[in-house]
């Protein structure tokens, strides 16, 4: 047994024992990677990536093609680490089909809290029956740091295929303010007309930004004619 796989068996151990209380951001990332590399020192790399995303939150919200910019980081690697996220993202939303959607709020906090960590634009849609029940939340697209498209076409097919009579949208301002934009109002009525052929209300479209959100329905938004 080398030296490696002697402190390798510690940190699991360490984690075991304790969970993740007793483990650093170093100490986390390098447990995660054992699981990718399996023959060399990881604790490099987890200083590596602090060093370059500044904190554990920041490396596992980091895009995959900057992940692997880091020397010794490959996409085995890098896929790893974004999975985490992605699996604390499906979990959250595996719990929703139990809850009611009973207000603007209710619906503007959920959505905060899942947008509170993207660094991207990213959009959201969310569709209920006719009791407001949350049938499911999926991710429609993701764009640059201002830029995610909403196609308005892709929004009706998914509630068809969820027999949902009511529709909500939400996307992130990562750099801006929770104001909806001219071409934010633009596409959200584009959506609002294209359910409305098939029956299905466009409930809301709530925009995020800095843990604050504004709602377009209660603004007044989506009564406007295109």
């Amino acid at each position: 047994m080398g030296m490696h796989d002697k402190h390798r068996r510690r940190k699991r151990a360490q984690f075991l024992s304790g969970g993740l209380d007793g483990l650093s951001d170093y100490d986390v990332l390098e447990l995660l990677l054992f699981y990718a590399i399996p023959r060399r020192n990881t604790n490099d790399l987890a200083h590596a990536l602090i060093d370059e995303f500044g904190n554990l939150e920041n490396v596992l919200l980091a895009p995959i093609g900057q992940l692997e910019k880091v020397p010794g980081i490959g996409e085995n690697s890098a896929l790893l680490l974004k999975l985490i996220p992605a699996l604390h993202t499906r979990l959250r939303q595996s719990r929703m089909p139990e809850k009611i959607l009973q207000s603007t709020d209710q619906a503007g906090e959920y959505f905060a809290e899942l947008l509170r960590h993207e660094r991207r634009e990213v959009v959201y849609q969310m569709c209920v029956d006719r009791k407001g029940r949350i049938i499911n939340c999926c991710r429609l697209s993701e764009g640059s740091v201002d830029l995610a498209v909403l196609d308005a076409r892709r929004v009706a097919e998914n509630a068809l295929l969820s027999d949902a009579t009511g529709v909500l949208l939400a996307h992130n301002h990562p750099s801006g303010v929770a104001l909806p934009s001219a071409e934010d109002r633009q596409i959200t009525l584009q959506v609002r007309d294209a359910l409305r052929l098939m029956g299905i209300t466009l409930i809301d479209h709530i925009v995020v930004a800095d843990g604050d959100f504004v709602s377009m329905a209660a603004s007044g938004d989506l009564l406007l004619p295109l």
